[in-house]
């Protein structure tokens, strides 16, 4: 398949297409539970998240398309890349390894995301505050969702808490990225188009930490995972699966 995002690109379209990606992985990871939720209202929750995420994946990809031109679609963008043309952030990209893991990571992102779509609402670039003023109020029942998760399994059972606070170790080195910012990042800053990924971190720490302590979880102490010179082995793995169709009928339609 051709990648439709060439490296003439400007900044804008880059970050459009980053943030589809962020949004499309872990909709996707979290498609991945459905029949594997601990119960079925769980089930339910899970994929309406999945459906919220999918439907921010698509309005950033729909922008980021239209900007390339050349016929270009969102499904380009999905289908059409391979893993090591996806930006999205490592820790959405993690596996699905069990209920805790999946909780942990909803929580570590979706506290971020909230930080994140508040700060775009600012955004001059009238599409952005446009989608985040929707997925403020998507994402804020996401963080009700996964903190509320989390302290249930921190503060329960000795095993439950011991899930809990491996997920939570395992993720942490994952947190950083979220907060930093490439040359892409820092000329989007200085246009005004997005706040400095960096100011989001008070609030989030504030936020994670209280969590944490109603959890009866220790904040980790681990130093953040090193930089990667290509995609993951997960991303690799999830992006096959998801292109899987495709990529045996490309072009398709129904």
């Amino acid at each position: 398949m051709t990648t439709p995002l060439c490296a003439t690109a400007d900044g804008t379209t880059r970050f459009a297409t980053r943030h589809g990606d962020r949004c499309l992985v872990l909709s996707h990871r979290l498609q991945q539970c459905i029949t594997h939720a601990p119960q079925l209202e769980e089930e339910l929750a899970l994929a309406n998240i999945a459906l919220d995420l999918l439907g921010q994946a698509r309005v950033l990809y729909s922008y980021a398309a239209d900007r390339l031109g050349a016929d270009s679609t969102e499904d380009d963008l999905a289908f059409g890349r391979a893993a090591d043309e996806f930006g999205s952030p490592a820790l959405v990209e993690q596996p699905n390894t069990d209920f805790a893991a999946v909780i942990m990571r909803q929580l570590l992102h979706d506290v971020w995301a909230l930080e994140f779509w508040t700060s775009l609402t600012n955004s001059t670039e009238q599409l952005f505050a446009d989608v985040a003023g929707k997925a403020v109020k998507e994402t804020g029942y996401h963080v009700r969702h996964s903190s509320q998760w989390v302290v249930v399994l921190g503060d329960s059972t000795d095993a439950a808490h011991r899930r809990a606070q491996g997920a939570l170790d395992s993720l942490w080195p994952y947190v950083d990225e979220l907060f930093a910012a490439d040359a892409t990042t820092e000329q989007l800053v200085a246009n005004g188009v997005i706040a400095h990924p960096g100011s989001l971190r008070p609030k989030w720490d504030v936020r994670v930490d209280a969590i944490l302590a109603d959890a009866t979880l220790q904040r980790p102490v681990t130093q953040s995972a090193a930089i990667r010179l290509g995609p993951s082995p997960e991303l690799s793995t999830l992006i096959d699966e998801m292109q899987q169709l495709p990529r045996a009928f490309p072009g398709a339609r129904w």
